[in-house]
């Protein structure tokens, strides 16, 4: 069993081939959010509270934060930010940035065990990221490209993801540590994306044996009913061996579908966490929160 354990100073979320998906909320990120990047750049972060609260309320059991900012001083913002997001929700982080900079200086400042997003398979990358998590005893997302780009042939990522692992050993980094993102590739642009994708995660969970993570929203980019093909695409992918994702947790279909998949793999105990969610609520139980209702409309109207 592969169990990735990922902290914060109140929490614990552990990532793993036989446990319930994690959701790991993507909307912290100025990218593509114009508002946000300015509002961040300026140092208002009210936003950054509110996405970081509702995705919490939403389901998330972690968060990503982002703070690729043009011209901006990124180290610092990202610091500010993780500091922040971790003074506002207790689930643990995902510190996410293509600056080795701005990711030591978010992990300096955290406080747990992080996730660090990400390294790739490019050696300059390698040597920069991989001591980095080791120094600060984080985990880490291994993106399955290098310097020759995003291949469109599975076993080709699967070299790379492989490779990364490898020489994440190499600096004391076990494979409980690394989570492969194997990258989703847009099914509107490459229609065996969703099966090329399914060979991989089978290969990277039955040969290397490492949880993974992915960007869901890619695979419908450019596609109508977007929120109908998230929740197809993800128990498919749960079901080949997806353990995570980061996304919006903020669609109701998409945490659904979720659910359900973690019965159907058999990773919801006696299916407690569906039935808590969707069980009915008995007679008694009704009438009670009915007359609740009432009583405090009641005592609105008075007040009025």
């Amino acid at each position: 069993m592969t169990d990735t354990i990922l902290t914060s100073e109140k929490q614990k979320v552990v990532i793993g081939l036989e446990r319930r998906f994690v959701i790991i909320g993507e909307r912290i990120n100025p990218t593509g959010r114009k508002l946000l990047a300015e509002e961040m750049a300026r140092g208002d972060y009210s936003r950054v509270v509110a996405d970081a609260l509702a995705q919490v309320e939403g389901g998330a059991q972690m968060l990503d934060v982002n703070a690729g900012i043009p011209l901006a001083d990124e180290p610092k913002i990202l610091a500010e930010c993780v500091k922040l997001v971790q003074d506002t929700v207790p689930v643990p982080l995902s510190i996410d940035s293509s600056i080795v900079e701005a990711l030591e200086a978010g992990l300096a400042v955290y406080k747990g065990k992080p996730l660090v997003n990400s390294v790739t398979g490019e050696e300059e990358r390698l040597e920069r990221v991989l001591p980095l998590v080791a120094k600060y005893g984080a985990a880490v997302v291994a993106i399955s490209n290098d310097e020759t780009g995003i291949s469109e042939d599975p076993d080709v990522r699967f070299a790379v993801a492989k490779k990364i692992v490898e020489r994440a050993a190499d600096h004391g980094i076990t494979r409980e540590n690394v989570v492969v993102d194997p990258l989703v590739m847009p099914v509107g642009a490459i229609n065996d994306a969703g099966r090329k994708l399914m060979h991989l995660l089978r290969r990277l969970h039955d040969e290397l044996k490492v949880n993974t993570t992915c960007g869901a929203s890619n695979f419908s980019f450019g596609l109508p009913n977007r929120r109908g093909l998230g929740a197809a695409f993800l128990p498919m992918m749960i079901g080949a061996g997806l353990t995570s994702a980061i996304m919006n947790p903020l669609h109701p279909e998409d945490r659904q579908a979720i659910l359900g998949a973690d019965v159907v793999m058999g990773h919801d105990p006696n299916c407690m966490t569906w039935i808590k969610r969707f069980r009915e609520p008995s007679a008694e139980a009704a009438v009670g929160e009915a007359g609740g209702r009432g009583r405090r409309e009641g005592r609105r109207r008075e007040r009025a």
